[in-house]
């Protein structure tokens, strides 16, 4: 479960061995989990427990990040496949 990064008391991260999804982020702030899908647009997959306030400064700190985000998803499925 890679973290790509923290920020604000969110934790950014994908999980492992998710079959052939897109890229996209899941994250964590408390005990609420929201997923994001990051390409081609940031749209919002699935919320639970955030509140739409949180979903907005997550939404924020994705758009601020994507390029990192979508950087460390490449090297990790990278790695992954030379597995």
């Amino acid at each position: 479960m890679p973290t790509v990064f923290t920020k604000n008391g969110f934790r950014f991260f994908f999980y492992s061995e998710e079959g052939n999804e897109p890229i996209h982020l899941h994250v964590a702030y408390g005990d609420a989990l929201a997923k994001f899908w990051i390409e081609p647009d940031i749209i919002l997959a699935s919320n639970i427990g955030l509140k739409s306030q949180e979903i907005r400064r997550a939404r924020k700190l994705i758009e601020e990040h994507k390029s990192l985000i979508t950087q460390k998803w490449n090297e990790y499925e990278a790695r992954r496949k030379n597995l």
